[in-house]
């Protein structure tokens, strides 16, 4: 484990690589898995804001689940969730020309219409974050044959799972975080 201030890091995130195979995967992380995407309480108030902008990028059966479940459901291990459509896809989840799922939220981010990137959960996947007696602590837990290309492709470039996500992973804990993580994993290789 490590350990940066009340954040207690498995070690698989500076010793594990991973880097996402879109072109394999066709982004099943936003389709597989027991419930929608955890969100928070600030999440959902900023996606209901920004809906109006997102929606348009979602086919119209996803919009009309939107209306009918609301803009988050709550699940009773994970809390508050986005809603999906019949138990799979999320419903701000769209599949482009190439068959790959990508985000709407995102998407209207990209083209500078919000500036809400997308919940932080899903930026942090496969980083999963459980709270307990004051700490978080950030496990490393990729779809073991969903993820298997993205495992294979970030050991053959060699690229270790916090570098792959310093972005999310600077949103969420800020750049000094980062820095404090990347120096104890350089740290770690040299011993």
């Amino acid at each position: 484990m490590i350990a940066i201030d009340n954040v207690l890091l498995s070690d698989d995130v500076i010793s594990a690589q991973f880097v996402c195979d879109l072109e394999k995967c066709k982004g099943g992380c936003c389709v597989d898995g027991d419930c929608g995407a955890p969100i928070t309480e600030a999440e959902a108030q900023k996606i209901t804001e920004i809906f109006p902008v997102v929606k348009k990028y979602l086919p119209e059966a996803y919009v009309l689940e939107v209306e009918r479940q609301g803009f988050y459901v709550t699940d009773d291990e994970h809390g508050m969730v986005t809603p999906t459509v019949n138990g799979g896809i999320c419903v701000y989840g769209f599949t482009d020309e190439l068959g790959v799922v990508k985000c709407g939220i995102e998407q209207a981010y990209r083209n500078g219409e919000v500036d809400f990137k997308k919940p932080i959960s899903c930026h942090l996947f496969p980083l999963r974050i459980d709270e307990a007696a004051g700490y978080e602590m950030v496990n490393y837990e990729p779809r073991k044959s969903l993820c298997r290309p993205a495992c294979k492709l970030g050991k053959k470039l060699q690229v270790p799972v916090y570098q792959f996500l310093k972005e999310p992973i600077v949103r969420k804990y800020g750049p000094e975080f980062y820095e404090a993580l990347d120096a104890l994993a350089r740290h770690k290789a040299e011993e």
